[in-house]
């Protein structure tokens, strides 16, 4: 599996099957929640990457943000504090950051 599978599996998995752990390969994480927002957060490793995945907040005046508040599904992906990509109803979209984190294709 790569990274583009992967971080489709994790958005099945949270947003599509709202699974309490996620699954991926021989790691199970536990899906959390934010604290003030109560979206939810998984964090898991990919290689050497550390990702963390963050469900949209509907309250942000963003492009995502207005999705998120039609019912749209969204996971937006992180690795060192910068956001590289984000899964919306199954589909990829991958950011700049992307190559610029080293992540591989």
């Amino acid at each position: 599996m790569d990274l583009s599978e992967a971080l489709v599996e994790v958005w099945r998995q949270v947003l599509a099957e709202q699974l309490p752990e996620v699954r991926l390969g021989a790691q199970n994480v536990g899906v959390t929640r934010s604290r003030n927002q109560r979206l939810r957060v998984v964090s898991f490793t990919f290689g050497e990457h550390k990702i963390d995945g963050v469900e949209q907040n509907p309250e942000k005046p963003s492009r995502w943000g207005q999705l998120a508040r039609e019912g749209k599904r969204i996971l937006q992906f992180s690795s060192r504090s910068r956001y590289f990509a984000n899964v919306c109803e199954g589909a990829l979209t991958r950011y700049p950051a992307w190559k610029a984190l080293g992540l591989p294709e």
